[in-house]
């Protein structure tokens, strides 16, 4: 039954502390799943026992990041009709926890079907998890925009991060741990095992979420080539969203350098796997910080200037890989990695939500993803071949001078999209496609 939108902001005013913890409370045990199974220490290091390729490694780096990004465009239309977005978001994300299971199996197996067999079912599983994340971010992005309020969305997202990362250090600690043991199929296995355990009890949380149905759905076209349209004349109308995706492109071959910190400083300071698993402890623990802070000071004055600093960061932490004279150095280049990633990851979530109406919010944040996904992808590409054919230190140079370009762009050229959107336009009356 349909409910008015003085019921629904009544609702979502009534349940905003609960629904603010109890999805902090999602993202710290998704974190601690991560931790097990770091896409920057402990898968890397299981692809490492499998192939020498530093393309392929880089690549499962980067899937993270294109998985999340490059299917959101394709869910946007569905879900700028629903009612409620937490069904599907349920749905589509058991995507990215079931994976995890499956590693498990192919971990234990490796023995018996070889290398060869592990790596491709490894890569299949991994794509499958991370594209998961990208199913389920509309829908989630949507929820969070609708049961969270403005004025308090960095906060959230900064301190679901901070929660997500805190809980992903002592994953990965626990991770070097294990692997410190040994660095046999059945101790990676056991990582994965704990990411899906882990990532099942945060999939309690997110159904515990209160998300009551909004107005009638919107009006929009089942037509690929209306949809599209529409698609095209937000770009064409659109010039700071053009100019912030050109940019997000650009930050991800400022932030290419952190897909490779860990293989570079295996081969080039013999670095072990526990020392690996407190260098993922340090990243994420500079996160954990800087999360919480990026999204204060960006409600109060600007998420522009916070994704700006996280790019510099990024490049900051490549010019100091490009130098570093020993191990001891990775310690402050992956803490300035995690300051990186609260600009790189946190911030980009509320800024987003800062261009466009509320019609077109579920086409902003799918626009914003699945464009930027070919950058994400093409980066460690790019990466790896540098690191392969010519050095790791003409990758990390590359890095260092996108990253000052990109910085320079953002506060000179990207103009302000902050917009001041009421609780009243949740569900706008106008249809974005006629």
């Amino acid at each position: 039954m349909s409910i008015t939108l003085d019921e629904a902001r009544a609702s979502i005013e009534k349940n905003v502390r609960f629904n603010f913890s109890i999805n902090l409370a999602e993202g710290g045990l998704f974190g601690l799943g991560l931790g097990f199974s770091s896409f920057v220490t402990v898968i890397p290091l299981f692809m490492a026992s499998l192939t020498h390729s530093s393309i392929l490694i880089g690549l499962i780096a980067a899937m993270r990041a294109v998985g999340w990004q490059l299917p959101q465009l394709l869910t946007s239309n569905r879900v700028a009709r629903l009612r409620r977005y937490k069904p599907m978001s349920l749905l589509m994300t058991l995507n990215e926890r079931i994976p995890f299971f499956l590693l498990t199996i192919v971990a234990l197996a490796l023995p018996t079907i070889g290398k060869n067999a592990t790596l491709i079912l490894t890569f299949i599983l991994v794509v499958w998890q991370t594209m998961g994340g990208g199913l389920t971010g509309t829908a989630w992005q949507s929820m969070i925009a609708k049961i969270i309020p403005p004025k308090v969305r960095g906060s959230f997202y900064g301190l679901q991060s901070a929660a997500s990362n805190l809980l992903s250090s002592g994953g990965a600690l626990v991770a070097g741990l294990i692997l410190q043991a040994g660095q046999t199929p059945e101790h990676f296995a056991l990582c994965f095992l704990l990411s899906g355990i882990a990532l099942m009890i945060g999939f309690g949380c997110l159904a515990a979420t209160r998300e009551p149905e909004g107005a009638p759905a919107r009006e929009t076209s089942h037509k690929p080539r209306d949809l599209w349209r529409a698609l095209v004349a937000i770009i064409r109308r659109d010039a700071n969203f053009r100019m912030f995706i050109l940019l997000r492109m650009f930050s991800q071959i400022a932030a290419v350098g952190l897909a490779f910190y860990t293989i570079y400083a295996v081969r080039r300071f013999q670095m072990d796997p526990g020392t690996a698993g407190v260098m993922a402890s340090v990243l994420l623990i500079g996160q954990l910080i800087a999360s919480p802070l990026f999204g204060w000071i960006g409600d109060r004055y600007s998420h522009r200037l916070m994704f700006a600093l996280g790019v510099f960061m990024a490049g900051a932490g490549a010019a100091l890989a490009l130098v570093a004279p020993s191990l001891g150095w990775f310690y402050v280049i992956f803490a300035l990695a995690g300051i990186a990633n609260a600009g790189l990851w946190t911030t980009i979530y509320a800024l987003t939500l800062e261009f466009g109406s509320e019609a077109e919010r579920p086409y902003y944040i799918g626009l914003a993803n699945t464009l930027v996904s070919p950058a994400t992808l093409f980066a460690p590409i790019l990466g790896g071949w540098l690191a392969d054919g010519v050095s790791y230190e003409a990758m990390f140079a590359l890095a260092a001078v996108s990253s000052l370009i990109t910085t320079l762009l953002l506060v000179f050229v990207m103009h302000e999209p902050r917009k001041h959107v009421q609780l009243e336009e949740l569900i706008p009356a106008t249809p974005l496609v006629e």
